[in-house]
């Protein structure tokens, strides 16, 4: 009984638990489907690749990986969320693309701009959107979803604007390779693990981490404290724009065009699922940078079954909304105040047979 509690207690409990029940639903389908009953972890190599459902998996997920790093931040310092990622990531790919293809120019094999301006360009333009939500919410006191609901509306649209209302093509392999293979090895899957690895590092070697959490618990305590809260949660806004502008760049050579419509459609609903999947509360405070990861991973590996499944990709949010709202209710106070009456009980009540 106390181990089983203690375990239950553990941070990193509910992400676990839920990546392991994701793959249990799949090892039940490929048994249910007459394959392997391993066979979602089965890697091979097929045309020179690494081929399989679980490298799918890490592949497709590595962009929700990176906005969870920003998203994490952002929700741990101001207790609200950014919802305008998405429109940020196309907007970061659309100014890239447009660069690197030339104003008004549609599909292009070589470069009207040197690689590195386009994707400078790309991040800046990420960086300044981060900063200008954050301004909103650190120095005028808006509402995180209020203040990021400007750039939800409108970052796609100014990318439409800078690729002139067309889908923009750069088909040169340099660019392509951002989104495709470096040898065998996925390369988005390698440039998550770089976003991890410096932010997991920056959170051990600096304090930028207790900072955060400080200010997400009271801002004002923090800042009587000696903390200056507005810059700390303008910075974590910045990040979360970094972390858009990285992942758009990622997606848009994936495809290697700019398709403003579609990259990084609904992709801030699968960055707050990451979060709050990850065992983070979205009252902000203590957070846990490797659960939201976990959440990241385990969210691409839900849409992964529910497409093997046979829900349509239209379907899919809905499925991923009720997540949410389940992971909500279970980390809001009244069930967790409940539970703990439960248990107290059933404690109590075991002390008098004894007796």
């Amino acid at each position: 009984m106390k181990n089983r509690k203690k375990l239950t207690q553990m941070k990193l409990f509910l992400p676990i638990f839920s990546m392991l029940l994701v793959m249990a639903v799949n090892v039940v389908y490929d048994i249910a489907c007459g394959n392997p009953p391993l066979s979602f972890f089965t890697i091979t190599i097929k045309n020179e690749i690494l081929y399989g459902r679980l490298v799918d998996v890490l592949n497709r997920g590595s962009e929700v990986a990176i906005l969870a790093i920003g998203m994490t931040f952002v929700v741990s310092s101001s207790a609200g969320t950014d919802i305008s990622v998405g429109s940020v990531m196309s907007l970061s790919g659309g100014l890239c693309c447009m660069l690197l293809a030339g104003y008004g120019v549609t599909n292009v094999s070589e470069y009207a701009s040197p690689l590195w301006v386009g994707l400078l360009a790309g991040i800046a333009i990420a960086c300044v959107c981060g900063l200008f939500n954050g301004f909103l919410v650190a120095y005028m006191n808006i509402q995180p979803m209020v203040a990021t609901l400007i750039l939800w509306s409108a970052g796609r649209a100014v990318g439409l604007l800078l690729c002139n209302s067309q889908i923009v093509y750069v088909r040169v392999k340099s660019f392509q390779i951002f989104g495709s293979y470096i040898g065998i090895f996925p390369t988005p899957i390698l440039i998550a693990a770089i976003c991890i690895a410096i932010a997991a590092l920056v959170l051990k070697f600096t304090a930028l981490g207790t900072y955060i959490q400080s200010v997400g618990i009271n801002k004002k305590a923090s800042r009587l404290a000696g903390f200056n809260s507005s810059k700390i949660i303008l910075m974590c806004f910045v990040i979360s724009g970094l972390c858009a502008g990285i992942a758009g760049l990622v997606a848009t050579s994936r495809i290697y065009s700019a398709d403003t419509n579609n990259i990084g459609l609904n992709m801030e609903l699968d960055a707050i699922l990451a979060v709050a999947l990850g065992g983070n509360s979205l009252g902000g405070g203590k957070f846990s940078l490797a659960g939201s990861i976990i959440g990241a991973y385990t969210i691409q590996a839900i849409t992964t079954t529910l497409y093997a499944l046979g829900v349509s990709s239209a379907q899919a949010p809905v499925f991923k909304a009720i997540v949410v709202i389940l992971i909500v209710v279970i980390q809001s106070q009244p069930v967790k105040a409940y539970f703990k009456k439960l248990s107290a009980g059933k404690q109590t009540a075991k002390g008098g047979a004894q007796v």
